[in-house]
């Protein structure tokens, strides 16, 4: 299936300095939410304890805050999750407390607001979420180390430093809109993060074989011309593959609940994202990092 016409070339690096542009604006604005604002760090991370609570009437918050005002949970964060009968409690940090049953113990403490039942109850030590923020980083670098690695293998190396730059653009704009948005940073954010980087991979691979080959059986001596003519050719097969990845994702952003949303939210951003680059600023840094055709045919003959 072909959306756009496989014999008609668009002129991608006449554009390249306007869009190298735009991104540098996104990427420099996601780095100064993340250096003003930060992140909001779940359980997962930060340590602390989830009690989910479903009412059978609405949920009374402003109850529930002021019943928890006098007791050692008087910090914690309530909000409504997926409905308005069910709330989360969020209490950070951790105490001696949590090796009793907090889920009894919240249910005595709230039995005043209304009748509900306790539904979920996480609890994870400051330690074990320093361990996971610590190998989260480790294998995000680890993915990026390898990916160098394969690309540098595969390609050359400045194919290796351009794909690698598209890569740190795209969780760069995704880590700023989930600054922006407050989403609550868990391993789910983490594993949508990763797979943002695969996803995007994936498509700038593509690209970047299919500029190999026009550089291989090209006629054309001019670096733009051969790239401009290989995203031409990939322009169908990425669009489509991103608008399907899309449609999922977005079904799963509105139906698929409270639970998976901030997983979702990330996966949308990172599909869009990861398209723009794919087709706009991979190729783009490849251009500006001097890729020379000469050198190369020069090389592989």
């Amino acid at each position: 299936m072909e959306i756009f016409k496989s014999d008609k070339i668009y002129n991608f690096m006449g554009k390249r300095i306007p869009f190298l542009g735009f991104s540098a604006i996104l990427v420099i604005a996601s780095i100064v939410l993340l250096l003003s604002k930060g992140v909001n760090f779940g359980i997962d991370f930060a340590g602390g304890t989830i009690v989910q609570v479903k009412y059978e009437q609405k949920a009374p918050i402003d109850d529930i805050r002021n019943t928890l005002k006098n007791t050692p949970y008087k910090n914690a964060s309530i909000t409504e999750f997926g409905s308005a009968e069910e709330v989360v409690i969020r209490i950070t940090g951790s105490s001696s407390d949590l090796a009793n049953d907090i889920g009894d113990e919240m249910h005595k403490i709230l039995k005043s607001t209304g009748n509900f039942e306790v539904r979920r109850v996480d609890i994870v030590g400051p330690k074990v979420g320093g361990e996971l923020r610590e190998k989260g980083l480790m294998a995000f670098a680890l993915s990026l180390i390898v990916i160098l690695a394969y690309v540098s293998f595969r390609f050359e190396w400045r194919f290796a430093i351009a794909s690698i730059l598209a890569l740190v653009h795209d969780v760069l704009i995704a880590l700023g809109a989930i600054s922006l948005f407050s989403v609550e940073v868990n391993l789910d954010i983490l594993a949508a993060i990763l797979t943002i980087l695969g996803y995007s991979l994936n498509d700038t691979i593509i690209v970047f074989d299919r500029i190999r080959e026009g550089v291989q059986t090209s006629k054309e001596s001019e670096l733009d011309s051969v790239v401009n003519e290989s995203v031409s050719r990939t322009l169908s097969r990425t669009t489509l593959t991103s608008l399907t990845t899309f449609f999922v994702v977005i079904t799963l952003f509105l139906f698929g609940g409270e639970i998976i949303h901030g997983f979702a939210f990330t996966m949308l951003v990172g599909v869009i994202v990861g398209t723009y680059s794919s087709i706009f600023i991979a190729a783009s840094f490849l251009v500006q990092l001097k890729f020379s055709i000469n050198n190369f045919r020069a090389k592989e003959a």
